[in-house]
């Protein structure tokens, strides 16, 4: 069966669908093929075209559990399920989904606030730092605050996702042919920690340019 992996929690703006699109997009560069599901009704499906991805429309319960299936019945593939915000029953549910949640911050006191009581609704979850200032003397205050507010979880807090402006085009309908180096850079990092807390190894085979549906 395939890794499910979780993006949720219960705050809105910390970049849930961005880190997504930018884990799918990075396990993809490794070498693995990998679906990303969207599961909020607000949200518009997305082209496979130019991706090395395969986007899937999950927004309904049934369409959910029709994913939820097929990923079962395949080995060596990756799942990335986008959460809402505001919708703890499907988070639930999603959690239930997935070998690895993640709940993805920002540098606010609302999103510490939140985060904090995610990691308490989930407790195998993981704290993703998101969108995370690259400016130095920002980056150093929101580091402080993280220590004052999350200090006592600091085992279950991941490596940041910095601020960059360029990942939104990884949500765009169609996608680019190319994206920028800043992009691909970030998203291997990423995916490269999503790896390393699931203990397994990124493929040695060449990515594939796009991936089809089984």
């Amino acid at each position: 069966m395939a890794t499910i992996i979780g993006i949720l929690g219960n705050k809105g703006g910390t970049g849930k669908t961005t880190l997504t699109h930018l884990v799918a997009h990075g396990l993809a560069l490794a070498g693995h093929r990998v679906v990303a599901a969207t599961t909020d009704a607000g949200r518009e499906p997305l082209s496979k075209q130019h991706r090395r991805y395969l986007p899937v429309d999950a927004r309904t319960p049934e369409a959910l559990e029709k994913v939820a299936a097929k990923l079962a019945n395949v080995d060596g593939w990756y799942g990335v399920l986008d959460g809402g915000a505001n919708r703890p029953q499907t988070d639930e549910r999603l959690a239930a989904l997935a070998d690895l949640v993640l709940l993805p911050f920002r540098d606010s006191p609302e999103d510490l606030r939140v985060v904090l009581r995610d990691l308490e609704r989930f407790p195998g979850a993981y704290a993703l730092p998101s969108q995370w200032p690259t400016n130095v003397w920002q980056r150093e205050a929101a580091e402080r605050a993280l220590g004052r507010s999350l200090g006592g979880c600091a085992s279950r807090i991941l490596r940041p996702v910095p601020a960059i402006s360029a990942t939104k085009q990884l949500l765009e309908i169609v996608a680019p042919v190319r994206l920028p180096p800043q992009v691909d850079t970030a998203a291997r990092d990423l995916a490269d920690t999503v790896l390393a807390r699931l203990g397994h190894r990124r493929d040695t085979t060449d990515a594939p340019a796009a991936v089809a549906a089984t």
